[in-house]
């Protein structure tokens, strides 16, 4: 039995035989699995829209990198938004907008207020994201235990670094497994 908050900050495997488009070859990041469910963002995919773009549209000053693109957390409220950031020293941890991620120096905002500093100081590493992934109570165990899903856990290179065509690859390759020997089996919905 997965304990209520042990999957929360790690990253999921969508293995071959997901048959849900959605999620084929994504790798996910847990923000949150408690007994109320599961809310995850996807790693690698993107929306052909540039961060600077939207932010430009909200009147935010975009700080990140000028060529990322949004990416596309998942099908769920493809019109909300998501800030993933690192580096505490630069956010204000009392916003109640900020929610810290597991134990790691990874957090989440709703809002894109936080990259309003007045400080000047821009964010560390920052990925916006537009929809999420979510799994009612108990739906994310009951696919695990189909073989839908892998565990991997938590890797800031994946989240922040990789490039979205080989995360999953190199995420797979991180658990000891050889990706090519994952073989698709009657799928899982």
């Amino acid at each position: 039995m997965i304990q209520d908050e042990s999957l929360t900050a790690t990253l999921l495997v969508a293995m071959p035989q997901l048959a849900d488009p959605n999620f084929r070859r994504t790798v996910m990041l847990i923000v949150e699995h408690d007994e109320n469910g599961t809310f995850g963002l996807v790693l690698n995919r993107t929306v052909d829209l540039l961060a600077s773009t939207l932010c430009a549209s909200l009147d935010v000053k975009w700080q990140g990198d000028p060529k990322a693109n949004i990416q596309w957390g998942g099908p769920v409220e493809p019109n909300t938004g998501w800030l993933l950031l690192n580096e505490p020293s630069t956010l204000n941890l009392d916003d109640p907008s900020i929610s810290r991620i597991g134990d790691h120096d990874l957090y989440l905002s709703r809002s894109v207020d936080v990259l309003k500093n007045p400080t000047g100081a821009v964010p560390g590493t920052i990925r916006f994201y537009l929809g999420y992934a979510g799994w009612g109570p108990g739906q994310l165990v009951a696919e695990m235990a189909q073989g839908a899903w892998l565990v991997a856990p938590h890797d800031r290179k994946a989240v922040f670094e990789s490039p979205e065509d080989v995360i999953w690859d190199e995420t797979v390759r991180g658990l000891g497994i050889e990706p090519a020997s994952l073989i698709s089996t009657q799928g899982v919905h």
